[in-house]
């Protein structure tokens, strides 16, 4: 599937700015083989959080895009046929497990349903998965760790973790950091100046003051850090920040051209 990435701890470790107490108190619950849950908006930095603390404890991490389609199976493994053969094929989060390594389920509330009836048992004091197609049940070794994220200000009453499944793991809160640090964050990320990112961090604040119900998604660092990158190549501040913060946005012409103004507001051409 190509929503699943494994990544590893060996290289550089990937750079992340700590905006609370988010590194202790993952490194604690690691240290105390509790699963953990991340919340918070798209963009603000969940997934490098998860890749970093997989370099800094010196473990691999196996990444998994949820999706809709996604189910146990395709966490679990399956037979499938190969050369004539039907043979078994692990899963990521099977692998995982053998492993020890990290487990990363991002926005695990867009998968079905059933997935997170398999990873129940890996999240309480069993930490164990069943793989009932072999028969045979697995236990997490103490350097395996499960991740999992969600942005609740996006999903829907539809769409949410069940009790049953949050009250098994820890909670970090994250969101878009304090404006002294995105701006730090935006210039080692694009190598742009100090004045360029201030500028870029005081727009995307303007943009987040945004009413909600008009613009449910706001300028996240990441796309921050596209509108530097871009200003780097030699674009202009108000035409980067129009390929990778307007457009991306919104489709509605009054509210691009709302954006568009608040844009003017901010940068130059």
């Amino acid at each position: 599937m190509n929503a699943i990435h494994h990544g590893g701890a060996l290289g550089e470790r990937p750079y992340y700015l700590p905006t609370a107490n988010e590194v202790e108190v993952f490194r604690a619950a690691y240290k105390q083989r509790l699963p953990l849950m991340l919340k918070g908006p798209t963009g603000c930095g969940k997934t490098r959080f998860v890749e970093h603390m997989a370099h800094s404890l010196g473990l691999p991490l196996i990444s998994v895009a949820c999706h809709e389609d996604i189910t146990a199976a395709d966490l679990v493994g399956r037979y499938l046929l190969t050369g004539g053969e039907t043979v078994w094929v692990d899963g990521p989060l099977t692998r995982a497990v053998r492993q020890g390594a990290i487990c990363y389920l991002d926005e695990i509330v867009e998968a079905r349903a059933d997935t997170t009836v398999v990873i129940h048992p890996l999240a309480d004091h069993r930490r164990e998965l069943n793989i009932e197609r072999l028969g045979e049940s697995l236990r997490a070794p103490d350097s395996f760790m499960l991740v999992v994220s969600y942005n609740p200000g996006y999903q829907s009453v539809l769409k949410d973790l069940k009790q049953s499944t949050r009250q098994r793991m820890v909670g970090i809160e994250m969101g878009y950091p304090p404006a002294a640090k995105e701006i730090e964050i935006v210039m080692q990320e694009s190598g742009i100046d100090q004045a360029g990112a201030t500028d870029l961090v005081r727009l995307a604040n303007a943009i987040r003051k945004l009413d909600a119900s008009s613009l449910p998604e706001v300028s996240s660092t990441r796309t921050l850090i596209s509108t530097a990158r871009l200003m780097k190549e030699g674009l202009s501040p108000r035409a980067a920040a129009t390929a990778a913060m307007l457009l991306p946005l919104t489709d509605d012409s009054e509210i691009a051209h709302g954006l568009g103004e608040i844009i003017a507001t901010y940068l130059q051409d």
